[in-house]
């Protein structure tokens, strides 16, 4: 998400100034793949970046629109601000083509993880529990730390649409909103191999660091070291 206003949903002032970085999952992804080129890693590895810009205009989704997924599904748009999901939803669903063994998708997905989980770890969602176990260890070996969320069956009726087959909003608003989040873009990677797991990480709260890492103001490059240790150990 190059910039992301919140849409016709826009966001107040106090959460605008930042938006440049909503594109932080994304170039993360990129500095991944550039950093296992530069290495020399004998891995096969497919960046996948669904690049938008998320702005008020004539020509914006509104609320309200029920929109055609590249699987076919269909997403009744409750929020504009709702976003990074839909874009991603497409990317997910187009990584099938490649036959992955491994598909992690890296978003700054929601303002719910930093409630969860505050500003010094990343959210991580899947079902393969021998990948979750293997990501919190490298990320507490690389300092990019993870916590594992749920991603229960009974959590998929949060996201059922009314006029779509899926809305990109949880029913229950801003609460389990990461949760919501993460069983949505679950669905669309349904039809992956049985030998091919997914995990989602959301970035929103470690996109920038804390006054106490002592880093420069800006992006910190999360989780580029997990990933990379990720593509090296799996």
């Amino acid at each position: 998400m190059t910039f992301d206003t919140g849409g016709l949903n826009i966001k107040t002032d106090n959460f605008m100034y930042t938006m440049h970085m909503d594109m932080s999952g994304g170039a993360a992804v990129i500095h991944t793949l550039v950093l296992a080129a530069k290495l020399g890693l004998k891995k096969n590895i497919v960046a996948i970046v669904p690049a938008v810009e998320n702005m008020p205009g004539g020509e914006s989704y509104r609320p309200g629109d029920v929109l055609k997924s590249l699987s076919g599904k269909t997403i009744e748009v409750l929020n504009t601000d709702a976003e990074g999901r839909v874009i991603l939803a497409d990317g997910l669903y187009f990584a099938k083509r490649y036959n992955p063994k491994l598909v992690v998708d890296v978003a700054t997905l929601t303002g719910a993880i930093m409630v969860a989980l505050g500003n010094r770890a990343s959210g991580i969602f899947t079902r393969d529990t021998k990948l979750e176990n293997l990501t919190r260890e490298l990320g507490e070996r690389s300092g990019d730390y993870v916590w594992p969320m749920p991603l229960w069956e009974e959590s998929e009726a949060e996201i059922k649409g009314t006029f779509g087959d899926y809305a990109n909003l949880g029913k229950q608003g801003r609460y389990g909103g990461a949760i919501a989040g993460a069983v949505f873009l679950l669905q669309f990677t349904k039809d992956y191999p049985k030998d091919c797991p997914w995990m989602h990480i959301d970035i929103a709260g470690t996109m920038l660091p804390t006054d106490d890492e002592f880093l420069a103001k800006g992006a910190k490059g999360s989780p580029i070291k997990l990933l990379l240790s990720l593509i090296e150990k799996y």
